[in-house]
């Protein structure tokens, strides 16, 4: 999903150094016969049906070619279910087929969020989704309501609603932010509305069925869309999918362990690459460098328990006790760090782990693997390390409000359509993560999980109970092993659920099919998309593909 973790921006904004642009290009082998559906047979050209849009170049703050990419608007109701309610325009783009001559058909194309835009993401799914797909579909964004160029929401936060979102409780705040001038009028922002939106597009483009290609919060809102109008979808890649039963608290309190799992990976990776970055031949040893650089930075620690003990981080002289030596590490490791952190604080409460920029940039950036080598570099030499241009202060103030408004669409969205009960016995775990530690690998999930954070902001909607009925092809589920934001476990449900044929892939990158250099994974994306079918099963990890 593209970040969900508003919380931590919202406290973190001064901070955090990870830029928008980069999103992307961060996502972003057993082979066993298996049909998808029935056969189908291979789709002909198809001429692009001239429909009723009027195509025009996309907003200059997109840098789009106009010679490939165009953008039209689709007036649509504002309220499915209450016509007089009004219209709002919903911006499309368009980025045509590279190969007209062979052109299939539309790809609608989505990046996860809630609140992942549309319109820039397109052209980039172009660039990174296999040749075969880009020269044969028109790939079609559609901008999720609420965000800009979509009746986008228009919030101001006064002081106190500053401090609810900065304490947790970030969906009262947004509600009342964003419903200030006219109650209630944040309620049409659900995933099922976005859907119906789409079906106007596809009959503004004049297309009978749409393909679809949905990443992580986008495989909730195609399996949606294709609930709603099986007879209109056509084929499905649904990559780094969500259980439809975690929707929305759980989703967050599954991060929590898969977010751990993924950092002691990476750990893992930094000190089988010693030689390369220097940081320590044991992941324990990695992890020291690494809380010392948050201690340099901010003047607090992190208080994640580090990884376990090896036989190279027995101290000369202690072999003969080495066992025990280790046994004894791991067991005070976990107080040892929680006890230094509150040492830390009650010297200056500012020293904390939130403060450090390298802190919040680890957990943003363990999703994909192509981020591990800047991240090392930069545990190895500072902030520093951060290219020129890529931090959060390079942003223009209108690239600062895109994100502003991102955060509150997705918290407005969370909030509306939330359909798991509250745990209020992980309160206190939330009072401890958040008031105490500051973690962010445990605050998060426990924010979601206990209720604080849609507190005072109850559901207004259900999603509707997702299924495959009507399907005639059965969609394609691409899910990372290790996956910290979609977990796998949720990809296999919602496989399931619409009776999908399941691609396993090695690793732990989000967004699978988007990583870059997977040539398993590409073969299945196209021979799915070309026939409906494909003979993959199982997939390698990507390789990292950015300089090390």
């Amino acid at each position: 999903m593209v970040r969900i973790e508003r919380h931590l921006q919202s406290r973190q904004r001064g901070d955090a150094t990870f830029t928008w642009r980069s999103r992307f290009a961060a996502l972003a082998v057993g082979l066993a016969t298996v049909a998808v559906g029935a056969a189908t047979p291979l789709a002909t050209a198809q001429p692009a049906p001239t429909g009723d849009l009027r195509w025009e170049s996309c907003p200059a703050e997109y840098e789009l070619d106009p010679a490939s990419d165009q953008c039209a608007s689709v007036t649509v109701p504002r309220n499915y279910a209450d016509p007089a309610a009004g219209t709002i325009d919903v911006l499309v783009t368009r980025h045509r087929a590279e190969d007209p001559g062979s052109r299939r058909g539309v790809l609608f194309t989505n990046p996860g969020g809630p609140g992942g835009d549309a319109i820039g993401s397109n052209s980039m799914f172009a660039d990174i989704l296999p040749d075969a797909v880009s020269a044969q579909w028109d790939l079609i964004g559609v901008q999720p309501r609420g965000l800009p160029g979509a009746g986008a929401v228009e919030c101001t936060l006064n002081p106190e609603q500053t401090t609810a979102l900065g304490l947790g409780f970030g969906g009262a705040a947004t509600r009342s932010a964003c419903e200030s001038a006219a109650p209630g009028t944040t309620a049409h922002l659900t995933t099922e509305n976005t859907a119906r939106d789409w079906e106007q597009v596809r009959l503004a483009l004049g297309e009978d069925v749409i393909d679809i290609y949905g990443l992580s919060y986008g495989t909730i809102l195609g399996s949606t869309y294709a609930t709603l109008f099986p007879q209109h979808t056509g084929r499905m890649v649904l990559d780094s999918a969500v259980d439809q039963h975690w929707l929305w608290n759980d989703v967050l309190w599954q991060q929590n362990d898969g977010y751990k799992r993924r950092f002691y990976d990476l750990m893992d990776w930094l000190a089988a690459n010693d030689d390369t970055y220097g940081l320590g031949d044991t992941p324990l040893k990695v992890y020291q460098r690494w809380s010392d650089r948050i201690v340099q930075e901010a003047g607090g620690n992190p208080t994640l328990a580090p990884p376990p003990a090896q036989v190279g981080d027995v101290p000369p002289g202690l072999e003969a006790l080495a066992d025990a030596y280790r046994r004894g590490v791991d067991l005070t490791g976990p107080a040892r760090v929680q006890f230094e952190a509150f040492v830390r604080s009650l010297g200056d409460p500012s020293h904390t782990q939130m403060s450090s920029s390298i802190y919040v940039l680890t957990r943003q950036m363990l999703p994909a693997r192509n981020n591990w080598p800047l991240l090392a570099r930069m545990i190895r030499d500072g902030v520093d390390a951060i290219p020129e241009g890529a931090g959060l202060n390079d942003l223009s103030e209108q690239e600062l409000e895109r994100i502003a408004q991102s955060q509150m669409m997705q918290s407005l969205v969370l909030c509306n359509e939330n359909s798991v009960a509250d745990r209020p016995d992980r309160i206190p775990g939330w009072l401890f993560s958040t008031f105490v530690t500051g973690d962010l690998f445990e605050l998060i999930g426990y924010g979601y999980s206990a209720g604080t954070f849609c507190a005072g902001a109850p559901p207004v909607a259900a999603l509707p109970t997702l299924s495959n009925t009507g399907l005639a092809t059965a969609p394609l589920v691409l899910q990372g092993m290790r996956d910290p934001q979609t977990p796998y476990q949720g990809g296999v449900k919602l496989a399931h659920d619409m009776g999908a044929n399941l691609v396993t892939v090695e690793g732990g990158d989000h967004g699978a099919g988007i990583q870059g250099g997977n040539a398993v994974v590409d073969q299945a994306v196209t021979e799915y998309l070309e026939s409906g079918h494909t003979t993959v099963t199982h997939a390698p990890e990507a390789p990292i593909t950015a300089p090390l």
